[in-house]
C-alpha cells in the first residue's frame, strides 16, 4: 500500500513568512557588509608610485585611482610632479631581478612599481608654459633629436696607429695583385692616375674624420701605414719609399677641404675667405686664422642634419628656462646641451663673445657637470679622470724634485711644503702643492692667477683677478698670533673679472674646472702661466703640441727618469 506524499503547502507558506520579516534584516546585513567593505576596496584603488626624474631626483607619489592607461598615468606624472616636457616611462620588473623595461601596457605594472622618466627632447619647444598641449601631442608629429640620429657624429683623437680604411672592389683587386707580385718579384707596382686618385681620395677622407687640419706628423703617419699594409706602393728612390705619397696626401688634403669648402662644412669655410691667389683682398692667411691649436678635436662641427640655427636656438631657450629652476632636470639638459653644442661652438670661436655674454646665454656651461662635459665634445678626453691620474701618477716625482731644488725657488717649494704632514699625507695638500709649486717650478710668476684673499676683501678681490682660482681664506685675527696656514672659506674661478663658478671643492678642482672653462670658452693661456698650462695640456693629457719648449721637454724627461 503506497504511502500518500507529504503536504509542502505549509512549509512554503512558513518559508514565506520567515523570507517576508527578515527581508528588512538581511538588506541592513548587506548594506553593513558594503559599508565594510568599500574601505579596503577603496585603499586597493590607490598607486603608490616611486619615480625617478632624474638620478638626484627621486619621488614618493601616491595617486587615488589606478589609471586605466599608459596615457592617463602619463597626464597624471606630467600634472603632480610638473613634466614640462614629453617622456616616456620605464619600470622594474620583477620578473627579471627589477631590471628596466619599457611599459607598453599598463596591466604590467606592479602593485607598487617604481618607474623612471625618460624625457623625450624635442627642439620645436619655444616654452615650457604649454606643457598639457605636449602631452597630448604625438610624437610622431614632432622633430625629435637623439644622440645617434639627426646630431652629427663628433671626431675622435687621431689614432695612435692609422689604420688604412677598405678601398673599393676594384682598387682592393689590384692591390692585392701587386702586392703578392711585390712579395715574389720585390717589383714596385705604379698605379694608373685614376687607381691613385680612389687610393688619395679615400685617404683624405678617413683623415679627415680625425682631423680637418692634420699636421706633418700626421701625413707621415698615414703615409707609413699605406706602405706597411700595401708594399707594393713603395716608391723607389734615395728618399724614403713612402716620402712620394706624404706629399700627394697634402695637396689631396687641400683639394678635399676646397670640396668641403664648397659644400658649406664650418671649420673649413671659416677659412675660406683668406687672402689668396683668386682672393687677393682677403686678410692674411697666416693672422687670426681658425683652426685647432691646442688638441681639440671637434672644433667647429656643422649643424645637426635637417636643423638650422633658429631651430636650435629655440632648444637654447628651454635650457634657460630649466635652469631658473630651483632643481633643474639634469638629464634633459645634459641630452640638450648636446644636441646644441655646434651652434654654441659657432658662437664662441666665431664671434668671440665676453664670458659674461656666454653665462647669459649658456648658463648650463658653467656648472661642474656641464664643464668636464663640454670638454669631453671638444677634446674627446676625460678632463677630471685624466687629468687627476695624472696628477697623482707625478705627485712623488714632483715632491722629489721641488725638494732638491736650490736657491730663491727651492725656499719658495720648501714654503709650499711646510704644512704637509708627510707620516699621514692628504692626497689634496699634495695635488694643491704640486700644482701651486709647478710654475714656481718653471720660474712663472703665478700670483695673477693663483689669488688668496680675506673674507672681507673678496670683492675687492674679483675685480683684480682677469684668468684664475681665487681661494677665500679667514681673516688672519681670527687665526691667532701664530695662524700662519690660513684656512680656505671657498673656493671661486673668475674670468674677466667676474666670478662664473664660485663654492668650488677644493683648489685642485677649481684648476682642473679652469682649464676646461678655456678650452669651453676659446680662451688663450694666462701669459705669466703660460708654459705650465701647456705642460697640463700636453704632458698630462696628451694634447696637441707634439713641439714643446726646451724647459718642458727638460722637465718631462725629469718626470719620466
Amino acid at each position: 500500500m503506497r504511502r500518500p506524499a507529504p503536504s509542502t503547502r505549509g512549509l512554503f507558506s512558513t518559508c514565506t513568512r520567515i523570507n517576508r520579516s527578515s527581508v528588512k534584516s538581511i538588506n541592513l546585513v548587506k548594506q553593513s557588509i558594503i559599508i565594510q567593505c568599500s574601505g579596503p576596496e577603496r585603499m586597493e584603488q590607490r598607486l603608490m608610485l616611486r619615480v625617478v626624474i632624474d638620478d638626484d631626483d627621486i619621488r614618493k607619489l601616491i595617486l587615488n585611482e589606478r589609471p586605466d592607461s599608459i596615457q592617463e598615468l602619463k597626464t597624471q606624472l606630467s600634472d603632480k610632479l610638473s613634466l614640462q616636457y614629453d617622456f616616456k616611462l620605464q619600470y622594474e620588473d620583477p620578473d627579471f631581478s627589477n631590471a628596466l623595461c619599457n611599459l607598453s601596457q599598463i596591466e604590467d605594472l606592479p602593485e607598487r612599481p617604481t618607474l623612471k622618466v625618460i624625457p623625450l627632447v624635442t627642439l620645436d619647444l619655444t616654452s615650457l608654459s604649454s606643457s598639457t598641449e605636449d602631452t597630448d601631442c604625438s610624437t610622431a608629429d614632432t622633430e625629435i633629436l637623439s644622440s645617434t640620429g639627426s646630431t652629427p657624429p663628433l671626431r675622435r683623437q687621431w689614432p695612435e696607429f692609422f689604420e688604412i680604411p677598405n678601398f673599393s672592389v676594384d682598387v682592393a683587386y689590384r692591390l692585392r695583385q701587386a702586392d703578392l707580385l711585390f712579395m715574389k718579384d720585390r717589383v714596385p707596382w705604379t698605379p694608373s692616375r685614376d687607381m691613385k686618385h680612389d687610393i688619395l681620395e679615400k685617404l683624405a677622407e678617413t683623415m679627415y674624420s680625425f682631423k680637418a687640419y692634420p699636421d706633418d706628423d700626421d701625413f707621415s703617419s698615414v703615409a707609413k701605414a699605406l706602405i706597411s699594409k700595401h708594399p707594393s706602393l713603395t716608391e723607389p728612390g734615395p728618399q724614403p719609399g713612402w716620402y712620394g705619397w706624404k706629399n700627394s696626401l697634402k695637396f689631396k688634403m687641400a683639394n678635399y677641404r676646397t670640396k668641403l669648402r664648397k659644400a658649406g662644412c664650418d671649420d673649413v669655410l671659416i677659412n675660406g675667405g683668406k687672402r689668396s691667389k683668386r682672393n687677393p683682398e682677403g686678410p692674411s692667411s697666416s693672422k687670426n686664422i681658425k683652426r685647432p691649436k691646442r688638441g681639440e678635436v671637434n672644433y667647429l662641427p656643422n649643424l645637426p642634419d635637417r636643423h638650422d640655427e633658429s631651430s636650435l636656438e629655440n632648444a637654447r631657450k628651454v635650457i634657460i628656462e630649466e635652469m631658473k629652476k630651483k632643481q633643474p632636470n639634469a638629464s634633459l639638459v645634459s641630452r640638450m646641451m648636446e644636441e646644441t653644442f655646434s651652434l654654441r661652438r659657432r658662437e664662441i670661436v666665431t664671434q668671440e663673445p665676453a664670458v659674461q655674454s656666454v653665462m647669459e646665454r649658456w648658463p648650463a656651461l658653467f656648472t661642474e657637470r656641464q664643464v668636464f662635459a663640454e670638454f669631453n665634445r671638444i677634446a674627446n678626453k676625460n678632463l677630471e679622470g685624466n687629468f687627476y691620474e695624472a696628477l697623482d701618477q707625478h705627485t712623488p716625482r714632483f715632491i722629489d724634485l721641488f725638494k732638491s731644488k736650490k736657491g730663491t725657488v727651492g725656499q719658495k717649494l720648501k714654503d709650499l711644503m711646510q704644512h704637509i704632514n708627510w707620516l699621514s699625507p692628504d692626497v689634496t695638500a699634495l695635488r694643491t702643492v704640486v700644482l701651486k709649486g709647478l710654475p714656481v717650478f718653471l720660474s712663472e710668476d703665478s700670483s695673477q692667477v693663483y689669488t688668496t684673499c680675506f673674507d672681507i676683501a673678496k670683492e675687492e678681490a674679483f675685480a683684480s683677478v682677469t684668468v684664475g682660482v681665487l681661494t677665500v681664506t679667514e681673516d688672519a685675527q681670527q687665526q691667532g698670533p701664530n695662524g700662519v696656514h690660513l684656512q680656505p672659506i671657498s673656493t671661486a674661478i673668475i674670468l674677466e673679472g667676474g666670478t662664473v663658478m664660485d663654492n668650488v671643492r677644493d683648489f685642485p678642482q677649481a684648476v682642473c674646472l679652469l682649464f676646461g672653462l678655456i678650452y669651453a670658452l676659446h680662451l688663450n693661456y694666462p701669459k705669466c702661466m703660460e708654459n705650465t698650462f701647456r705642460f697640463i695640456q700636453a704632458v698630462m693629457l696628451g694634447l696637441g703640441n707634439k713641439t714643446l719648449p726646451p724647459k718642458l721637454i727638460t722637465l718631462q724627461i725629469k718626470l719620466l727618469g
